[in-house]
């Protein structure tokens, strides 16, 4: 079937990794002919929910993943990107939508540092949503203007040592992995810099790149390609080992600061007490679009890596992200709002 596009208005380190045994039991639950409930997905499309703006790295890595499901379970997948709010407007629709399986959303993992962020929230990212997997996993780079004249971390450490509250940071959203990322960062270099949250990582990067914020830690598929055409200069990167891509540019750890462990992941959602025949449905739906070569080559392209957890451990790992997240927002002293 058809992928369509609807666009109304815009891993920690140490990881378990599933896609060999996940392919193996979504091949199994697909082939196995599990009920699902009233012939799901036949009646009508699904409805992918991406809470950012289109170009921005979550949308991209929805984008391979929803033109590959729509393949795989033979309904048209249409993506509606519903941006805001740290990506709180979009996951709030999905929350309160049916729990029949034709609205899911892929949302980064920010999504789990909200009620951190926020004490009003109209939803509970752990209560009121049915963690299928974890998608994704991409590294975050540290990335400057090709016209600031910094070649390296140290570079970019002086400068800003030397004009204490002179200097700021971008992210796409407040409460983003890149956000989290640069939180960190800025406490393990004891930099005096402010923190500007945009909507969405492009407008964040055209700044970046215009000068008009000094740097920014972003997740690298909304990112990469400005570097490799010379418009930013990557100094470091967030993962535990260098990327394939960049061999020369090195991680943070190796430059004194292991402390900046966080990548982006990306998850698929439903809303709460979605039947357990659809959840297996979605997951072994996934799964297989994971082990997918043609899906393994995009990703590699936008700097994505495949995950593929089962919903139980997905769901105990949201969990666990989501104590994370709350002490390092604790740590940088973030006041909720």
């Amino acid at each position: 079937m058809t992928f369509t596009k609807e666009i109304p208005g815009a891993a920690s380190a140490g990881r378990r990794r599933f896609i060999g045994s996940a392919a193996c039991l979504a091949a199994t639950v697909f082939a196995s002919g599990v009920r699902a409930s009233a012939g799901y997905p036949a009646q009508k499309p699904i409805r992918l929910i991406i809470p950012y703006p289109p170009g921005g790295p979550t949308d991209v890595v929805g984008r391979i993943v929803g033109q590959a499901l729509a393949e795989r379970v033979g309904q048209s997948v249409i993506v509606d990107n519903r941006p805001g709010a740290s990506g709180m407007i979009g996951a709030d629709l999905v929350a309160k939508a049916a729990p029949d399986g034709y609205t899911i959303m892929i949302n980064v993992s920010g999504q789990l540092v909200n009620p951190a962020l926020y004490a009003n929230m109209t939803h509970d990212p752990l209560k009121d949503f049915t963690p299928i997997t974890d998608v994704a996993s991409t590294p975050i780079q540290l990335v400057v203007s090709e016209k600031l004249q910094v070649r390296s971390v140290a570079d970019l450490v002086k400068l800003v040592r030397s004009e204490p509250g002179r200097h700021s940071f971008a992210s796409s959203s407040t409460g983003t992995p890149g956000h989290l990322a640069g939180e960190l960062f800025k406490s393990a270099a004891k930099l005096d810099v402010l923190h500007v949250p945009y909507k969405g990582s492009a407008p964040a990067l055209t700044d970046v790149m215009s000068g008009q914020v000094t740097y920014m830690l972003d997740s690298m598929p909304s990112s990469i390609n400005l570097v490799k055409g010379g418009r930013l200069r990557a100094l470091a990167v967030t993962s535990a080992q260098r990327v394939d891509v960049l061999p020369d540019v090195p991680t943070l750890t190796e430059l004194g600061y292991p402390a900046v462990d966080l990548t982006s992941w990306y998850g698929l959602w439903a809303p709460a007490k979605l039947p357990q025949d659809i959840v297996d449905r979605l997951y072994a739906a996934v799964s297989s679009v994971l082990a997918q070569d043609d899906v393994k080559k995009r990703f590699r392209e936008v700097m994505a890596q495949g995950v593929g957890d089962t919903p139980k451990d997905f769901s105990a790992f949201c969990i666990s992200e989501s104590r994370r997240y709350a002490a390092i927002v604790k740590s940088a002293g973030i006041k909720p709002q």
